[in-house]
């Protein structure tokens, strides 16, 4: 029982484990990966651009869920990722890195060119090697209280560049933020941590 106590207690202030299900973010998560994301970052520390982020379906990103099975295994599969015994799967989250902050204006002029920030070129180190940074072109400025977010592998990510047709025009509510990936857990030979590429000159508001 202290176990799960203090188990339910980790995963409510601290860290929560989730599962990737998609290529969307590789190469820095690939399929099958386990990641940790603290809960301290949105809150009380500010989210940066380059964070990778855990955040709940704004949308129907990921359409409408499927019907899911019934019986004992589900109800106990249900508790232990509830506790926070189980790594959460893609459910109701998605995975993607903090591209536009508040205040920003997020542009790409040439569907292979460059993503660029309040008019500076982003050097994204990260992109899966071949893929396009833009892939389509597109102009917006974050409103407040949102994020802009893309993912790793830009010519195989449904990320805001996809629904900017949608409520929102493919921004996320910063509240919807469940945390920052810090850590690959599983498998061991991807075992490492996750941090900003942009270190210090990640900035934590618009411009």
């Amino acid at each position: 029982m202290s176990a799960l106590l203090l188990s339910l207690l980790i995963k409510t202030f601290f860290f929560q484990s989730f599962f990737i299900p998609s290529a969307s973010m590789v190469p820095t998560l690939d399929v099958g990966d386990r990641i940790l994301v603290t809960k301290w970052r949105p809150d009380p520390l500010p989210l940066r651009r380059g964070d990778v982020v855990v955040f709940k379906d704004p949308a129907h990103w990921l359409g409408e869920p499927a019907d899911q099975a019934t019986g004992l295994h589900l109800v106990v599969k249900d508790v232990l990722t509830w506790t926070g015994l189980l790594p959460e799967d893609a459910g109701e989250h998605l995975v993607k890195r903090v591209i536009g902050l508040p205040g920003d204006i997020v542009e790409c002029t040439d569907p292979d060119g460059q993503v660029t920030v309040n008019g500076v070129a982003l050097q994204e180190d990260y992109i899966a090697p071949g893929a396009r940074p833009c892939g389509t072109t597109f102009r917006v400025e974050v409103p407040a209280g949102y994020l802009w977010v893309m993912g790793d592998n830009r010519d195989d990510s449904l990320d805001s560049r996809a629904h900017m047709g949608d409520p929102g025009g493919g921004t996320v509510p910063e509240a919807n933020v469940v945390g920052t990936t810090f850590a690959i857990v599983w498998p061991l030979d991807r075992f490492g941590g996750v941090g900003n590429p942009f270190g210090d000159q990640a900035a934590t508001t618009g411009s």
